[in-house]
This record gives structure tokens, C-alpha cells and sequence, in this order.
């Protein structure tokens, strides 16, 4: 499984719902899920100067499905509507191969 660690700062709650809503039919169908997502109120430690407010992990059964779904047209359009307007800053913490 190719797992990746996902730090965001998020700026509309409810739009970003709307893009979760909206991106996650599509994430199924390349084999792709959430496993764990929290919302913080204070980062610690940091090695970037953004902030970040929500953390998660996304997975993919290897890392060529997970390229895919986000080259994916339909991911793509939801992105542009609903991401792109509510997530002010993105910071892919890892990237790993996970034994499930």
C-alpha cells in the first residue's frame, strides 16, 4: 500500500467539505482511502513556514494509482471548484510504502 502524509491549511471548512464530498467517489474508484485525518489548533514543530490545520493520511494500493487518480479529469474539476478555494497552503509531510 503507498500511503502519504498530507498537512493542510485549510481557510473554508465548509468548501473543503464540499471537495472531500465531491472527490471521494472518485477516490474509490482507483482503490484509494482515508486513514486517519485530524484537525489540529497548534503545530508544535515544524519544517515549513506555512501553517497547517489539518492533518491525514490518504492511501492507494501502489503509487501509480495514486498518480493516476490525481491526473484524473473529474479529480481535477473538483480540485479547481472546491479545493483550490478553500486550502490555503499543502505540505506533503511523507510518501512510503506501508505493510498493511
Amino acid at each position: 500500500m503507498y500511503e502519504m502524509l498530507v498537512g493542510l491549511e485549510v481557510s473554508d471548512n465548509e468548501t473543503y467539505a464540499q471537495y472531500r464530498e465531491a472527490m471521494k467517489p472518485i477516490l474509490t474508484t482507483y482503490g484509494g482511502g482515508f486513514g486517519f485525518d485530524f484537525v489540529v489548533s497548534e503545530v508544535l514543530l515544524s519544517q515549513v513556514e506555512v501553517a497547517i490545520n489539518r492533518v491525514f493520511t490518504i492511501n492507494f494500493p501502489s503509487q501509480s494509482a495514486a498518480d493516476d487518480f490525481f491526473s484524473d479529469s473529474e479529480y481535477l474539476k473538483a480540485k479547481s471548484q472546491f479545493f483550490a478555494t478553500s486550502v490555503l497552503n499543502t505540505t506533503i509531510i511523507a510518501c512510503y510504502e506501508k505493510n498493511a
